[in-house]
């Protein structure tokens, strides 16, 4: 089953009186539990695209379906609920809350839930094991590596138990050890959670651990 459907997508961007075109008639699916990386040279659209199937921006024109919903039909309101439910994101910068420590970072998400405060304690405590880091719960962001940082990231996407796993360049600040281990975190959410992953990056190693690799140029598929 597909879990994503764009049907010919095009984005541009109005400057003054200049349309600027970013992405071109782009249609692809991907099924449930894929493992895709978008690649392509800085400026190809990727940060574009992934940012119009979270449905964080609109397509110029097209359609896009996640998770049999048309992301595209919903208003303002509703967009912001359905991310909240399938979508989990992973930014290149890990975007944690330098004041909150790793608990209370990863818990941010559920505080928008009905859920009692046991029950997201037990799911940040889930979270947190998952991605190795049980014993660095109590620490700032400042006190952690970078490798650490983006597992706490990662937590924190995941802790919904969202559809979809998405990630800017989750390995572009990392050094090569830091980022192999990223990448084995993002292989076994995929085969132990099924989770369905979409990766930008414009590393080809990274890119090969994907089970498909989709390459943008110039705002079009190759």
């Amino acid at each position: 089953m597909a879990i994503v459907e764009l049907e010919k997508i095009s984005k541009s961007y109005r400057r003054d009186s200049l349309e600027i075109p970013v992405l071109e008639n782009i249609s692809f699916t991907v099924p449930e539990g894929e493992f895709l990386a978008l690649m392509g040279p800085s400026g190809s659209g990727k940060t574009t695209l992934l940012n119009l199937i979270a449905g964080i921006d609109r397509p110029s024109s097209g359609r896009i379906r996640v998770a049999g919903q048309e992301v595209t039909a919903l208003s303002e309101t509703q967009l912001a609920k359905w991310r909240a439910r399938h979508i989990g994101m992973v930014f290149q910068f890990y975007n944690l809350i330098p004041v909150l420590t790793g608990f209370e970072n990863v818990e941010l998400p559920l505080l928008l839930t009905k859920l009692s405060k046991k029950q997201r304690k037990e799911h940040v405590e889930t979270a947190l094991s998952i991605v190795g880091l049980s014993d660095r719960k109590d620490h700032f962001p400042r006190q952690l590596s970078g490798g650490q940082q983006q597992r706490i990231a990662i937590a924190r996407a995941i802790i919904a138990d969202p559809t979809i796993l998405m990630a800017d360049e989750p390995t572009g600040d990392l050094d090569r050890k830091s980022a192999e281990e990223i990448l084995t975190l993002m292989e076994r959410l995929n085969r132990e959670f099924k989770k369905t992953i979409i990766v930008v990056t414009h590393d080809p190693h990274a890119a090969e651990r994907a089970h498909v690799i989709k390459h943008l140029d110039k705002g079009e598929l190759q």
